[in-house]
């Protein structure tokens, strides 16, 4: 970890490899006047819009809808099974269950065609007297159980013992992205009106805790933190199912889950605060996590370790080292899929378009890994089999 002075606040960075356009938003994120303590950068740090992706933002009093990100919720879930994929015969996986997957689980922009029972949404929330996730109900029924595109993926791994894994990572689908948008813009709006200190160039609009707008974005960002949790679970049980039917007498250890982008009130240095985590995960003493790499490499399970230094936090996974865009244009597809091939993964990589998914689109994991050793330590070391992307 090294930690900077940048506009006379403490910014604390596990790793050396940050972009420039990130610096400049962090950089921005030190010139908030609600900044509380100093401000965490995990060692998959990447440019976001506004505040970077792989960043932990501490602030007095206030949410920052961009610092949560329009995925609210988004994260990752993982379990054993007791299977050993040595068991497993290419002909099975490709064909049994990879395409039994696919035809349970709507990927990419894809949604159920009928609406899934109601008991798959989450309960116990106030949804009456919200304002966005009042109106996307009935779509939502239709989203629930469904992928996502971009970097959404459902994985099949081997660990160390040669047991069979499972791992996602999805979120709230388009609940989320209506959800922050909506609150977004309620804040830029509230804050122009203001006459806020926080320029809008910045794109970190605020809402101030005990205003209304304040509690209905509470509200309603809770609930898509719960939805893009029931949607990882009832992929999970889809792909359960599969599993089952293909390999009989086959047991599943509990799922393991844990959010990248929400924010949560916390006490940190002896003060309640609000700490956003946008693309970092919670890593508080005994927290189980994931942390994945890319389609082709590792990806690992972790204890937290409680390190105060971060706020309890750690990395949500390997993070982009090209752009969307970059890697579309200098990624060599020949390279990307002869590396896959030959570690035998049934890959996703189908056109010169799917490279901004591609390995060589993201940071290495293994030095990620050994950049936060003081937040996590590792458990189980995963290798992917199969992958689908969103």
């Amino acid at each position: 970890m090294q930690e900077q002075l940048i506009n006379h606040r403490i910014v604390k960075i596990w790793t050396n490899d940050v972009e420039d356009s990130a610096l400049r938003q962090i950089e921005n994120l030190t010139t908030l006047p609600f900044l509380f303590h100093h401000l965490a950068l995990m060692p998959d740090v990447h440019a976001g819009v506004g505040m970077p992706i792989g960043g932990v933002l501490a602030c007095k009093d206030v949410v920052i809808p961009n610092a949560v990100g329009v995925d609210i919720g988004c994260g990752m879930c993982a379990l054993r099974t007791s299977w050993q994929v040595s068991d497993i015969t290419p002909d099975v996986l490709r064909k049994k269950i990879m395409r039994g997957i696919r035809k349970r689980i709507p990927i990419g922009m894809g949604r159920h065609k009928v609406v899934q029972d109601e008991a798959f949404l989450p309960t116990g929330h106030d949804v009456e007297n919200m304002v966005i996730v009042k109106q996307r109900q009935i779509s939502a029924t239709k989203e629930i159980g469904t992928l996502g595109g971009g970097n959404h993926f459902i994985e099949l791994q081997k660990d160390e013992t040669g047991h069979l894994w499972v791992m996602l990572h999805s979120g709230s689908r388009n609940l989320g992205a209506r959800v922050g948008d909506h609150y977004n813009k309620i804040a830029a709006d509230l804050n122009a009106r203001w006459h806020s200190a926080v320029s809008p160039d910045l794109r970190l609009p605020f809402l101030p805790k005990g205003t209304p707008e304040f509690d209905l974005y509470w509200k309603e960002m809770l609930y898509c933190v719960d939805f893009a949790y029931c949607n990882r679970r009832l992929m999970m049980q889809r792909i359960q199912e599969v599993l089952a039917e293909v390999l009989p007498g086959i047991e599943f250890d509990p799922m393991i889950n844990i959010a990248h982008n929400y924010a949560a009130l916390e006490e940190h240095f002896g003060e309640r605060v609000i700490v956003h985590r946008k693309g970092a995960t919670l890593a508080t003493v005994g927290t189980t996590g994931i942390i994945p790499g890319s389609q082709g490499t590792a990806s690992y399970i972790v204890e937290g370790l409680g390190n105060p230094e971060a706020f309890n936090s750690c990395s949500h996974g390997a993070g982009r080292a090209l752009s969307r865009g970059v890697a579309i244009k200098t990624l060599d597809m020949a390279e990307e899929l002869a590396a896959l091939e030959a570690k035998g993964i049934v890959h996703a990589i189908r056109c010169q378009d799917d490279m901004q998914e591609a390995t060589g689109a993201y940071k290495d994991i293994e030095e990620v890994i050994s950049n936060e050793l003081d937040l996590v330590k590792v458990k189980t070391r995963l290798l992917p089999i199969a992958v689908i992307k969103g």
